[in-house]
């Protein structure tokens, strides 16, 4: 088992459940003993792409989890190790009806987070429009602007307490692009610290589909606390099923799972 900077490396090798796929598929999973090295080593992966590709195209999340992952890349690009002058974003998803400058809105979100703080061209960062009532042209729009770029080649997902990605709730196809998603009672529980009542919580949010997280060339996924690991097994050892999002993983060439110690507990490595 080879460690770095107080991280394993450990290849997870799942067997494919569908028909159509006939070999082995790895996914890797690197564990770090806390929030902070797990922010270390996301944003290392993340670093090292844009150092081999500086014109490339990422997909990005919010919440609370990649906070201290986009820090630690907002320090090195302050420090000159890494430039996103070229790089193109897109952002997972955005609650309906929230203004740009609401301030849990998540175009507000990545500005504090992340833009504010590094030399990206903000032309060119893409959040779902929380604005439009017009969902069918909301969702048809951003598509085509991802569609336009060629595709993703990293998307970085956070994981929800109920298997969500982006917003893809419990039993959201699979075969879904961008779309309006009504919000599950336990989303809006676990976001409701971020506003100041529950009732403020928006229960509606555009989202980027399975599918187009699945288009991506490689998929990064940073987990943290003890509160995330039965969802985390399940996602990894579970059928892969629409009831738990993110097990549709399992059937991806390329995902890199990076998780702190506590998240996962549940797991015999």
């Amino acid at each position: 088992m080879k460690k770095e900077k107080n991280c394993a490396i450990i290849p997870l090798l799942i067997l494919c459940r569908k028909a159509c796929l006939t070999e082995d598929k790895k996914m890797k999973i690197i564990v770090c003993e806390n929030y902070e090295e797990m922010s270390k080593e996301g944003a290392k992966i993340i670093a090292d792409l844009l150092k081999t590709k500086p014109q490339c195209v990422l997909g990005l999340a919010t919440g609370s989890t990649p906070v201290g992952m986009y820090k630690e890349l907002a320090a090195m690009n302050k420090a000159g190790e890494i430039s996103f002058k070229d790089v193109t974003s897109y952002n997972l998803d955005e609650y309906y009806p929230l203004a740009p400058t609401h301030d849990q809105s998540y175009r507000y979100f990545m500005n504090t987070n992340l833009f504010d703080h590094v030399n990206i061209d903000k032309t060119r960062t893409f959040v779902p429009n929380g604005l439009e009532a017009d969902s069918d042209k909301a969702c048809s729009e951003y598509n085509e602007i991802i569609r336009k770029q060629g595709g993703v080649d990293l998307q970085l997902l956070g994981l929800g307490h109920n298997g969500h990605i982006g917003f893809n709730e419990p039993g959201a196809a699979f075969e879904k692009e961008t779309h309006c998603v009504d919000l599950t009672e336990s989303t809006i529980e676990a976001n409701k610290r971020f506003f100041e009542s529950e009732d403020d919580v928006p229960r509606q949010a555009y989202t980027m589909g399975i599918k187009n997280i699945m288009q991506a060339k490689k998929i990064l996924v940073v987990v943290s606390g003890e509160d995330k690991a039965a969802i985390l097994k399940e996602v990894l050892y579970g059928p892969i099923t629409p009831e738990v999002p993110a097990s549709i993983l399992q059937l991806h060439n390329d995902v890199t799972i990076v998780a702190d110690a506590a998240a996962l507990s549940k797991i015999n490595m």
